[in-house]
C-alpha cells in the first residue's frame, strides 16, 4: 500500500456474539482488521478487562487497542469499522454508553484534527451530562473523549507510549497519568491477545 497513514483503534465489548464471549469478539475483530487489503495492524495491546462506564450500566467490557496503516481517508476507514461492528451484531440505535457486542472507536489517524481545531475544543471540553445525550453528527478527530479514558490510555501507552495528541501535543504516556491511578481502578489486564505484533 503506498501513501499510508497511520491510525489508532480502540476496541471494546461486553456482550456476548456470535463470535463468543468479549473477549472473543475483540480477537476475532483483528484477525478481520487485518486481513482487509487496505488495512495492516501494526501492533495490538493486551486485552484488558475493564469495569462499565457509567458503573452499574452493564457486564465489564474487554478492551483493546491496535495500530494500523491504511490508505483509506478517515470517513472510509471508519465506515470499515462500522461495517466489521455490524457483523458481529452491533446494534447503534442502542443509545450512548449502552452494552454492546463490540465497538470500534477510529481514535486518531496522523496528525489530522477534524473537522478544525475550534470544533474538537469544544467536544473535548463537554460537560459530562451533555456528553450523555449528545453525540457529534460527524467525524471528529482525534476521539475527543480520549483523553479522559483509562480503558482507551491504558492499551495504548502499552504500544504506542510517545503518540502525541495533534492539539494538545501531550504523549499517551502524559495523558494517562495525569487521570491518576483512579482511572485504572478495576482494570486488569488478561493474557489473551497479549501484545500482538503483524510484520
Amino acid at each position: 500500500m503506498e501513501n499510508l497513514s497511520f491510525c489508532i483503534v480502540a476496541l471494546g465489548a461486553n456482550l456476548p456474539s456470535g463470535a463468543g464471549n468479549a473477549v472473543q469478539a475483540l480477537c476475532d475483530a483483528l484477525v478481520i482488521l487485518h486481513e482487509q487489503p487496505d488495512i495492516s495492524i501494526e501492533s495490538t495491546s493486551r486485552i484488558w478487562r475493564t469495569p462499565a462506564f457509567p458503573p452499574g450500566s452493564g457486564p465489564d467490557y474487554a478492551n483493546a487497542a491496535a495500530t494500523a496503516r491504511t490508505n483509506l481517508p478517515a470517513p472510509a476507514l471508519l465506515d470499515r469499522l462500522h461495517g466489521i461492528e455490524a457483523r458481529f451484531g452491533r446494534d447503534r440505535g442502542t443509545g450512548r454508553w449502552s452494552a454492546r457486542v463490540l465497538d470500534l472507536d477510529l481514535i486518531a489517524m496522523d496528525d489530522l484534527i477534524l473537522p478544525d481545531p475550534q470544533t474538537l475544543r469544544r467536544w473535548i471540553g463537554l460537560p459530562l451530562a451533555r456528553q450523555r445525550v449528545e453525540a457529534p453528527d460527524r467525524l471528529i478527530l482525534p476521539h475527543p473523549r480520549l483523553q479522559d479514558r483509562g480503558f482507551v490510555l491504558a492499551p495504548l501507552a502499552e504500544i504506542a507510549p510517545g503518540w502525541r495528541h495533534p492539539l494538545t501535543g501531550k504523549p499517551v504516556s502524559r495523558m494517562l497519568a495525569e487521570l491518576g491511578p483512579e482511572a485504572l481502578s478495576g482494570m486488569t489486564p488478561l493474557a489473551s491477545g497479549s501484545g500482538m505484533t503483524h510484520a
